[in-house]
């Protein structure tokens, strides 16, 4: 039941991001087409290319690769994991021998990836050598987080697994009972003060002691709702955003909410749905809607300040916020860039063609994206 409960909710989220054709009329609903593309006469934003790169194709899963400095990790489903340095030149790249299934964790002397039987593989960050290997409880689709001396991985079936980085030997693990149903989604999280942030099924959002597993607080983004399952499915299905000891979290058919990183306190919340995920800057969160509208709130009252919706049914990424503007990809592969204050558009970009399903990840004074076929591109945003 809990698998076929995983795959059925995990088509209707595609469903609610995706065009929809009803076999039974000769047009597509029109409400439901990837809306076209905006033309922007005098683009706001310099985006200049850096590099581009490959590593191999995603498949059905969400590779996001992972930058410390200015060095960058990326893999690919076949099992390939490399290191670029800051000219995109390949400072080395292996084969792991497994199907990788989650993104690339990493800090300066560790490379952590998961696979689609659960296992956690560690490599050396300056040689790609490995180092230890790990068991989690079920598939791993989201990037490892190493941090304050641990590695901490989420397995598929939301539990959180705390490793050594040392040996790779367990040091705790975390589960809660979950609902019937649930997304399928790559929801990673957040290290941080000591404690391990992080958004679960039926919208609670949890702060986890990083030394012993044990829970600190726990809030309630959302509150299912609805008469059948399928409708209370309310799953936090991206990883939280923290800045400013405020941390933000947004749940699918349901809500953004802010809270007090110490105490979980609520400071705001609104309705909004998202599977795609939100981040934040000095002044807004930014939110990625299912249906393809980006929201931006006030940090400090949750008043809605911008919402373009000329993106609609594009099947948007996170949000990323970077250096005065706010980045998200598309299906088609389009990166599009749009300023921070008021939404509008201020530059386009174009790579590969295939869908940009992974979170664009900060660089410098700009952005790295890896597109589903596996193309990497490193920019500067000005």
């Amino acid at each position: 039941m809990k698998v076929r409960g995983l795959i059925a909710v995990l088509g209707l989220a595609i469903a609610a991001c995706s065009p929809k054709y009803n076999p039974f009329v000769d047009e597509p609903d029109p409400r439901t087409l990837p809306a076209a593309l905006v033309e922007i006469n005098a683009p706001s934003a310099q985006p200049r290319l850096l590099w581009k790169e490959s590593i191999g194709k995603a498949g059905s899963y969400v590779l996001t690769p992972a930058v410390v400095g200015d060095a960058a990790f990326a893999a690919s489903t076949d099992g390939s994991l490399a290191r670029f340095d800051g000219h995109g030149r390949q400072i080395w790249k292996i084969s792991t021998g497994q199907t990788l299934s989650g993104g690339v964790g990493a800090d300066g002397k560790l490379v952590v990836v998961g696979t689609a039987k659960g296992k956690v593989l560690a490599f050396d960050a300056d040689t790609g050598a490995p180092r230890w290997q790990a068991q989690a409880s079920s598939e791993i689709l989201a990037a490892p987080v190493l941090g304050e001396g641990t590695v901490v991985v989420r397995s598929g079936d939301a539990h959180l697994l705390a490793l050594d980085p040392a040996d790779g030997k367990i040091r705790w693990s975390y589960e809660r009972p979950t609902p019937a149903l649930g997304l399928r989604n790559n929801a990673g999280v957040i290290i941080a003060s000591g404690g391990v942030l992080a958004g679960f099924p039926g919208g609670k959002l949890a702060v986890i002691s990083l030394a012993n597993g044990a829970l600190i607080w726990e809030s309630a983004v959302t509150v299912p709702r609805g008469s059948t399952e399928l409708e209370r499915v309310a799953d936090i299905a991206s990883e939280p955003v923290l800045k400013d000891h405020q941390v933000c979290a947004v749940a699918y058919q349901g809500r953004v909410a802010c809270f007090e990183q110490n105490n979980g306190s609520a400071q705001w919340s609104r309705e909004v749905s998202s599977i795609h995920g939100l981040d934040m800057d000095a002044r807004f969160v930014f939110v990625s809607e299912d249906k393809g509208a980006v929201q931006a709130f006030d940090r400090s009252t949750g008043s809605s300040t911008w919402r373009q919706v000329k993106l609609a049914n594009r099947r948007i990424s996170r949000p990323l916020a970077v250096n005065g503007f706010v980045v998200v990809g598309d299906f088609q592969g389009y990166v599009h860039v749009l300023r921070r204050d008021d939404g509008a558009f201020a530059a386009r970009i174009s790579t590969d063609g295939s869908p940009i399903i992974a979170d664009p990840v900060a660089y410098g004074r700009g952005f790295l994206v890896q597109t589903s076929d596996g193309g990497l591109y490193a920019y500067t945003l000005d």
